[in-house]
This record gives C-alpha cells, structure tokens and sequence, in this order.
C-alpha cells in the first residue's frame, strides 16, 4: 500500500475506545523483547547536568563522570538533549552543523569517550536529532541566501504578497509556534521571505528537495557510525507545510490575529509527506542495524498534535514509522484538577488507540514542561514516578524527577528561554521553560554539586541544599530510593508483558494491577484525595486471591514501608492524603537500616541508660 493512501486509511480508521474499567493482555508472554521495550529512558539536558570545567555549563565530560549514576539508578538508556554546533538562540534547538560537537559541550572525542563509557556500563546512547530547521548561521543557509546550488532550495523562500509603502507584506497569516511574530522573515539580499515555524534565527528545511533528503539521511548515518543507538526526533509534525501555502483558518475572528493558538494549523502540520519522510529514516535505520549487525536502531518522534494524529506516526506492521511517538497525554491533560477517572481514561485511550502490534510509553516531564512537583506538588512525585514506569510499555525519565526535584524561580535578568522573553518581563514566566532546566542537584556543595562556580548558567534551586542525591542516598527512605525499587520491578516478567487493569474507587483513588501467570503480581494505588483514604481492595481482581499483599515500594508521604503487610479483605488499608503505594504478592523483605539511621538508633542505648540512671538516683532521693 502507498504510504499516502495508509495515512489517508489511519486517518479515519483510528477509533479512540475509552473504559471505566481496562483491561489489556499487553504482550505474548513468548514474544522476545527489544532493548528499548524493557529499558527506562532518562533524558539529560546536558547543559544542566554536569560541569566538568568550572564555565558554569554542563558538559560532555561532566556527564562522562557522572554516568556509573545511570547504573545506580538503573536506566537502560540515556537521550541526550541536543549537543550540535550552534549559537545557541535556542540553546541547541538551533544546529549550525550537524557533524560537530557545540564547544560549550566539548569535541567529538569527548563524546565518543562518552559513548563508549555508557556502552561498557550496558546503556544505550540517544541523541536529540533537530530535523526541522537549522541555524540562520548554517553554511547551507548562507548558500541559500546567495542562492548557490545544490543549496538555493534547502530552505522554504517564497515572495512577498505585495508592498506596502515599500515594506513586504508575508507570503499568509502563518504566525510562529513561539507566538506574535509572523512565520515569515524578509531577506533583502535574496529579495524573497523564508519560512520559520520557531524563531527567526531558525529557518525551516525544504523536504521537496531531494539533495536536502539525501544529506539529513547522510547525517543520521554519520552518528550511528559513531555508536549512536537511536534518535529522538524533534517537532516532526512541522516538517513539512501544504503545498499551496494559504492562509490558515482562525479560530476565533474577534480574538487577537497574532497569536499561534488563534490559528487552525491545518496548513503548517502533519502533512502527508511529513510521514514519508520519517519513515525513510525509519528504513535506513532498520538497514544499518540488519548490515551492520547490531542492536536495534530506535526512533522516537516529538508530537505534539491530537491523539488521532500522533498515532499516525507509529505507522503500521507493513510501513512502521516510529517505534515510540512520545506519549504526551498525561502531560497535556492531566492537571490538579484531573480525578482518579480522568487518569484512566486517559491512559485507557493510548492502550487501545495505539495500532496493532505497536509499544507504549509514557512521559509525565520534560524540558519543555514545569517539573512533576511544580504541577502535582512534591507530595505526589513518587506517585507519578510509579505510574509512568510500571504501566505497560517503555517509561520516560526526566533528569532530576527522581529525586523530585522542584521548578526554580528564575528572574528576568536570568531569564535565558527564548519563548519566554518575547513576551517581556510582564509576562515571561507564563511561558518560560528556564524553571524546569535548572541545574542537577547532587550534593549540598557549592552550587549543588554541578559546578565548581556559582556562577551557572542558569541559578541552582536554593533548596539544594536538603534536597539532592547524597542526601537521598543516605536517607532512611526518600525518593530516589523509591526510585530504584520501580527500575528494579521493570525487570519483572510481569511488569514487562502482564496484564493491565484499571480501576477508580471513587473520584479521588486510581488504582491499577500488573499480573502475569506463574508470575508476581502488582498492585499499585494513587491517593489523590486531601483526604486519608481506605481502598477496598477485595474489589481489585488479583490471580490467586491472595489474603494479603506486601508493600513493594511506598511514596514518601506513605504511612506504609517496604515489606510491610497489607491484608486483602475488606478496608483495613488507610492511605494518607496523596500518598501512592505498590504492592506485590511476593514477600518483600523490608529496607535494611542506613548506616545513619543504625547510628542514630546505637546512640539511643547510652542515653536511654543515662536517663535510666538519673531516675533511678531521684528516686532514692525521694525514698531518704
């Protein structure tokens, strides 16, 4: 079938089913798995990751030497944010060459050093590929300018409309992705208009032009040749623009003209040829793996469009496009306000709007996302770290959300974020991504561990100081903990390939299970009530009707600890306002004391004597 006439077919055959209660034999317990299938992906900004050399910015280096972290925490692998050459208007979103390393991040030599520390630690490598615009400083720009072949068509030039008192007027009524400013900037040495959806600085590529396919799939060829394992693939609905170029329909006439959500963007996204583009990245991908002999290559697409459209870029079993179109559904509608229902359906209608045949995943942050505890509250961290890592399919980690780290207030004179400061001081921090991207925090040291300066890129979160890694690794119970025992109970048969089903117990309690035959079975249950709560868990359907459950692992906030029993019938189960807990059939055996929390406990003996001793002696007192 041509890929046209598929997407044409997906287009209307795509139902989106939706279910109170779900229920999903998510895949053939003698189906082999592929890497990515069974690993967590966690996703690293590399400026905010690491500083290796005291610039204040993180680096390739820095993350070279932090990367035994990964093991720790157990991630299969780690996609970077981008690292190309650039100017950094968009701090990296915009590549002036797509074969170097950015020096703000080091040299090709330092990746590779990188690449091959994360290959004998056992994790993949995934770099962020920006296929949709390049820099204005790219060499092929300034060609384009000069309109020097193969180069003078590598870019979308159209003329102007017409004059207006000698001004150009632009081509339609496109406005930018990052609002007010037409789509459209004047060349006057070119004397045409070229197309940006994002920035000026970030002129948008021409996917008719053949020499332009030819070279990106050239540059998706030099990086696998360097021990790349796949691809997270930016903005590809943007990829390619109707060929007639008009304008777009607004949604709302009597509302502002120069604002992008005011626009129906049936003109500037997921276009048919957008499909055949990704998927002949998709085919030279598989090819090189089958020639070359390795694991397999993986593509992860950004989307964000409707539910209908992004499962378009899964493509189907004869023309497979994406093997994961990032799932941005608990991010885009989940909100404080969302209840135990809205949850499920919304994670019911992935799992059953998905193609056949097909692989999940789930993301709940990202960089350009506020944080998990910004959004839910920090209580709800580990809650929301269970749901993303122990439902059916690949989960997605943003760096720091394992720890819960917290969105940073970045004044004005901070600011760094582009989509935010073309608003202006007054109204920057309704838009800007500068919060969620600040730098990791490791240690109470100076800077929070990332650098040896305090003067970073971005200001470090001044809660540093309690909240970050070698504290929660010396803790009694914290969230990396928690952390680590999700990474642990993805390696299980039954959280790789076991059923799922959903269940609300009223409004305020989401509760899901993990089960597989001959295997441990999973229970986990979200609190989103202000309220204690009491599930009645002899309502969950679990293989085997155990009378009692052990507690896997427990949210922070939780009363209950690791190995802690929990009895089946009934409610005798009390969960503290938005406290999450996962349960297992299989006993667990409780978390050892840290050093700390045996120190504390051993200095209590002497004391509890000393006390022991004064009563006694006061007491003898009294007597005489």
């Amino acid at each position: 079938m041509h890929l046209l006439q598929m997407w044409a077919i997906m287009h209307h055959l795509l139902p989106v089913a939706l279910l109170l209660l779900s229920t999903a034999c998510y895949v053939n317990c003698q189906q082999k798995l592929d890497w990515w299938q069974t690993s967590t992906i966690y996703q690293v900004y590399p400026r905010s990751f690491k500083d290796s050399n005291g610039d204040g910015i993180g680096d390739l280096k820095g993350i070279e030497q932090m990367a035994d972290y990964f093991k720790e925490i157990g991630v299969g692998a780690v996609w970077l944010s981008p690292i190309f050459k650039s100017p950094m208007a968009d701090f990296g979103y915009d590549i002036s060459d797509y074969r170097q390393i950015d020096p703000a991040f080091g040299t090709l030599n330092d990746f590779k050093s990188l690449a091959k520390k994360l290959k004998s630690l056992g994790i993949k490598l995934l770099l962020d590929f920006v296929p949709n615009h390049s820099s204005d400083e790219h060499e092929w720009f300034k060609r384009s300018v000069k309109r020097e072949k193969p180069y003078d068509d590598f870019y979308v030039w159209k003329d102007a409309k017409g004059f207006e008192s000698g001004k150009p007027i632009p081509p339609n009524n496109w406005i930018s992705v990052f609002n007010i400013n037409p789509m459209w900037t004047w060349n006057e040495e070119r004397r045409q208009f070229y197309l940006h959806q994002f920035l000026n600085k970030q002129p948008d590529l021409n996917y008719r032009n053949e020499d332009l396919k030819r070279e990106m799939q050239d540059i998706l060829t030099f990086w696998l040749s360097n021990g790349v394992d796949g691809f997270r693939v930016d903005a590809v609905p943007f990829l390619v623009e109707e060929s007639s170029f008009r304008d777009e329909a607004y949604v709302d006439e009597s509302k502002a003209k120069d604002m992008y959500a005011n626009l129906n963007h049936t003109e500037t996204m997921d276009q048919p040829e957008t499909f055949q583009v990704i998927r002949s990245w998709r085919r030279l991908m598989d090819n090189f793996t089958d020639t070359h002999k390795t694991d397999r290559k993986v593509m992860l697409t950004e989307a964000y469009t409707d539910l209908k459209k992004t499962m378009w870029y899964y493509g189907n079993k004869t023309h497979p496009i994406s093997q994961m179109p990032f799932n941005f559904e608990l991010l885009t509608k989940i909100t404080p306000q969302s209840d135990a229902i809205t949850i499920l359906r919304t994670v019911d209608s992935w799992l059953q709007s998905m193609p056949e045949g097909m692989w999940a995943n789930w993301v709940i942050g990202n960089h350009d996302n506020p944080r998990v505890a910004k959004r839910f509250g920090a209580e709800m961290t580990d809650a929301f770290n269970m749901l993303v890592t122990l439902l059916p399919g690949t989960a997605v980690t943003y760096y720091g959300e394992e720890l819960g780290m917290e969105d940073v207030f970045v004044r004005w004179d901070q600011a760094k974020d582009p989509a935010g400061i073309v608003l202006g001081k007054d109204k920057y921090l309704t838009v800007t991504r500068d919060s969620c991207r600040s730098p990791m925090q490791w240690s109470d040291a100076i800077s929070a561990g990332f650098s040896k300066t305090s003067g970073t890129w971005l200001p470090v979160n001044p809660n540093y100081w309690h909240l970050n890694v070698e504290n929660q690794r010396k803790a009694e119970r914290s969230h990396l903990k928690t952390y680590k025992h999700l990474m642990q109970a993805r390696q299980t048969a039954t959280i790789q390939k076991g059923q799922y089903h959903g269940y609300n117990q009223g409004d305020g309690v989401f509760i899901f299970t993990r089960t597989l035959a001959g295997e441990p079975s999973y229970v986990v249950i979200m609190n989103l009530n202000t309220e204690i709560y009491r599930p009645d868990l002899s309502k969950i359907e679990i293989p085997g009707s155990p009378k009692k459950l052990y507690v896997y692992t427990s949210s922070l906030n939780s009363a209950q600890k690791r190995g802690d029993v929990v009895m089946t019938s009934g409610r005798d189960l009390e969960l503290r306002p938005k406290a999450s807990l996962v349960l297992t059939s299989q006993t667990v055996k409780p978390e050892p004391l840290t050093k700390s929390s045996s120190n504390r406990l051993t200095s209590l003996v002497p004391q509890t004597l000393v006390v022991m001793v004064v009563c006694h002696l006061i007491s003898r007192l009294n007597l005489s």
